[in-house]
């Protein structure tokens, strides 16, 4: 007898336990560039009760992230060194050295990134292109997803 399958599975070895971090991502971000003032991106953090966000220049590319963290610097500056925030910008302050995830990663790889590291979200790229972030609390989110038996 001959036997024809109508679909052919898929490789066992490909087929990803876990949902890629791409279905939990944050895909529409505040975003700062590099030459914006930094008096005005902390006030954006502060209003939109955000941690920090992503810095990207005029193609799309990542370029830093500014944090909370960052703009400590700022306070400090402007009372012993007596430098006026409000002249400063993004650049100035951003860390520029970003560990940046592909959005293909399964969020078990990823809690274990935010495991190791103080970091609180990543910024997801693809083809050098920022096109979302992950944080903590969206990894917390696909765990209560994820039935208890495949997590």
């Amino acid at each position: 007898m001959n036997f024809t399958p109508k679909r052919i599975l898929e490789d066992p070895h490909d087929v990803k336990p876990y949902p890629s971090v791409d279905q939990y991502m944050t895909k529409k971000l505040i975003v700062f560039t590099p030459n914006q003032f930094i008096e005005e991106a902390m006030e954006v953090l502060v209003e939109n009760k955000i941690s920090g966000a992503p810095v990207i220049n005029d193609e799309g590319d990542l370029v830093g992230m500014l944090s909370e963290k960052d703009c400590l610097h700022i306070v400090l500056e402007s009372r012993y060194l007596n430098f006026p925030a409000s002249q400063g910008k993004v650049k100035d302050y951003m860390t520029k050295a970003v560990m940046s995830i592909t959005p293909d990663r399964d969020v078990v790889e990823v809690a274990m990134l935010f495991k190791n590291s103080n970091y609180r979200r990543y910024p997801i790229v693809k083809k050098g292109k920022l096109i979302g972030q992950v944080s903590r609390r969206d990894i917390l989110r696909a765990a209560i997803d994820l039935k208890s038996t495949t997590w």
